[in-house]
């Protein structure tokens, strides 16, 4: 699964071409079905001014973003996969 286009309430992903980490979480995403939005921070300095400034002056990514304001940097497979279990069931 591809990006999705940006949403009112999307799952925002800030990401990087290059990152092992962002891939691992696409396949999440898409192993669930969960739609999400995908921001290059390479491509986009606003994207990556706020992805230091969630972490700290830090450049981590994926940095995942809810539509609660709840955020998740770099996280495990089980953390992303516990984290959009609500989003897989409304889908469903």
């Amino acid at each position: 699964m591809s990006a999705q286009q940006p949403a009112e309430h999307a799952i925002m992903m800030y990401s990087t071409t290059w990152c092992g980490d962002c891939r691992r979480a696409k396949r999440v995403f898409a192993a669930l079905g969960v739609p999400y939005t995908e921001i290059d921070i390479e491509q986009d300095p606003a994207a990556a001014e706020m992805v230091k400034k969630v972490n700290g002056g830090m450049s981590s990514v994926p940095t995942i973003v809810f539509p609660d304001g709840s955020v998740l940097v770099e996280p495990s497979n089980a953390a992303l996969e516990a984290k959009l279990a609500p989003f897989t069931e409304k889908a469903s």
